[in-house]
């Protein structure tokens, strides 16, 4: 009756919520006396996640699951969870995930949670604490089911290291032609930075850098924090910058441990989408901006001239500090 949780990986490494939510996992698992068993798939090198508490892991190797497919991936998780006998399974709110995560909880008969935010509250009965109204709340959930899915809120818990010692385990689930009856094609131009999906700090910009001839503003700043680059929904429907980097309610959700938002006036549907981040800084001409109410930090200035100061002063840090 271990634990099971989706590793999810990309080009043979695992992404950043595969070891948030095997170290939480391992905390769930102490409370119930029981282990934690990772899924992986088309992982051959899984050592890593022995760092994390994980004590078994479940290795899937299949050219068909190469590409992502919700569906397929849900049918694998839900075998993994049969042959286990799991009565928790544990997702993290990855795009990824959140697509096949009621697939899977359907297929369990399982109750579904998501954005869980915190270890649980009780296990008997089963309660969580979750994110609500677009972040502005949160509820407790209590999860009635035998089989309980639950997803973890992106940089809820955090890494910890709680080494195990593990075991791997080929496993070879019954993957049918039905499996893709549906396909969703997703194309992702890779630039070789920092994506928006695994970035610990975001740095965003908005219609106050008034043209995208000033972009290499976010860029550089970005550049020195070694952090993803985002803009609001008005940068991106004037073409300054494509869709994929629009974030908010409308575009990507983000929960990083700092978001800078630069010459973005705070739209409530953008500070919906970005308002699970843990630290937010705004940089804003106008004092009286939407964005400075609910921001951790702000400065009142011109961009022009905040950033490039405060680019060099990251700078000379940095090499203070090397």
């Amino acid at each position: 009756m271990s634990i099971l949780i989706y590793a999810e990986s990309a080009e043979g490494k695992f992404k950043k919520v595969a070891f948030e939510i095997a170290s939480y996992a391992k905390k769930v698992a102490e409370s119930l006396g029981t282990t934690v068993t990772a899924l992986t798939v088309n992982m051959e090198n899984v050592s890593d996640l022995s760092k994390y508490g994980v004590d078994k892991v479940l290795k899937v190797n299949n050219d068909k699951l190469v590409e992502f497919n919700a569906k397929a991936y849900a049918d694998v998780i839900k075998q993994a969870a049969q042959q286990e006998n799991t009565k928790l399974v544990i997702l993290s709110s990855s795009t990824n995930s959140i697509y096949l995560s009621s697939l899977l909880a359907v297929s369990l008969e399982a109750g579904f949670a998501s954005n869980v935010v915190g270890l649980p509250v009780s296990t008997a009965p089963f309660q969580v604490k979750r994110n609500a109204f677009s972040n502005k709340a949160f509820n407790i959930t209590e999860i009635n089911t035998d089989v309980k899915v639950i997803g973890l809120a992106k940089n809820s818990y955090g890494i910890f290291e709680n080494a195990s010692t593990l075991t791997e385990e080929i496993f070879s689930p019954n993957i049918g032609d039905n499996d893709f009856g549906i396909k969703v094609a997703s194309v992702e131009k890779s630039s070789g930075k920092v994506s928006i999906a695994d970035a610990d700090i975001v740095v965003s910009g908005g219609r106050g850098l008034k043209g995208p001839e000033n972009w290499n503003l976010i860029e550089d700043l970005a550049a020195v924090l070694g952090a993803a680059t985002a803009c609001s929904k008005p940068v991106s429907d004037l073409g300054w910058r494509p869709h994929a980097e629009h974030v908010g309610q409308t575009g990507k959700p983000v929960a990083t441990n700092l978001y800078i938002a630069i010459g973005i006036s705070g739209a409530i549907q953008h500070i919906a989408g970005i308002n699970a981040s843990k630290v937010k800084v705004v940089i804003n001409s106008d004092a009286e901006a939407p964005f400075f109410k609910v921001a951790d930090y702000g400065i009142v200035g011109d961009a022009f001239e905040i950033v490039p100061q405060l680019i060099e002063k990251l700078k000379a840090f940095k090499a203070q500090n090397a």
